[in-house]
């Protein structure tokens, strides 16, 4: 029984890979189906309505030099998501509990509870921005046509990138990765490139919105990756 259980699991877990366009993260990069690669930069916003109009208008000057500075694609993703609470409400019954103020340890008590009233009462939502810098080597215009063209492979579904050919792809996306950074701070913003911890999380929650804040990933050194 137990054997079958698992066998359909991994069935159906296998035909949800079919679905997916990332065949696997390595090394702070996504490797898509048809051998590219993606990395992903978790960028802040600016208030811009607050801006005076000298700021503004520096900030449009910066983005118009940042945008003709580029000569590949990019991909911006705003992301909405519930914001999820919990580890901080945990945090605050424990300072409430370890607290030998009366007086402090009453206020911690009222804080929390607001919190949990204002939770309560409506969704709290967060807003993230990312931006999603791709390499192809197709679109690679440093190498030669017959150069590019040899790097593309079968796009087949498992397809798995050779650590020689995937070091030379990463190393190209990475100059990509450090020219975007470059340009965006020029504005004003600040920007993390995701790890592969922080990949998988934001994959995790973006396939799986309904069960992602009940079920928290663990850390890559404690998960038992299924080949």
């Amino acid at each position: 029984m137990k054997n079958k259980k698992s066998i359909a699991k991994k069935s159906s877990f296998s035909a949800a890979q079919r679905f997916l366009s990332v065949s696997e993260i390595r090394q702070d990069s996504l490797v898509m189906k048809d051998g590219t690669l993606r990395a992903i930069l978790m960028v802040s916003s600016i208030n811009f309505a607050l801006k005076n109009e000298d700021e503004q208008n520096g900030i449009i000057s910066a983005y118009v030099g940042f945008l003709n500075g580029i000569d590949h694609p990019l991909q911006v993703v705003i992301q909405s998501r519930e914001l999820y609470i919990k580890p901080y409400l945990d945090d605050l019954l424990k300072r409430e509990r370890e607290q030998t103020n009366e007086l402090l340890r009453a206020q911690i008590a009222d804080y929390r509870s607001f919190i949990t009233e204002l939770v309560d009462m409506g969704e709290i939502m967060s807003k993230n921005f990312y931006v999603v810098v791709p390499y192809d080597p197709l679109s690679n215009k440093k190498k030669s046509f017959w150069s590019r063209a040899s790097e593309v492979f079968n796009p087949a579904i498992t397809v798995k990138l050779k650590a020689e050919r995937f070091a030379k792809r990463k190393y190209d996306l990475d100059q990509r990765v450090r020219q975007v950074e470059s340009g965006l701070r020029s504005i004003g913003l600040e920007i993390v490139r995701m790890d592969t911890q922080s990949l998988v999380e934001l994959l995790y929650s973006t396939y799986n919105p309904d069960i992602a804040l009940t079920e928290r990933l663990s850390p890559l050194n404690d998960m038992k990756l299924e080949d």
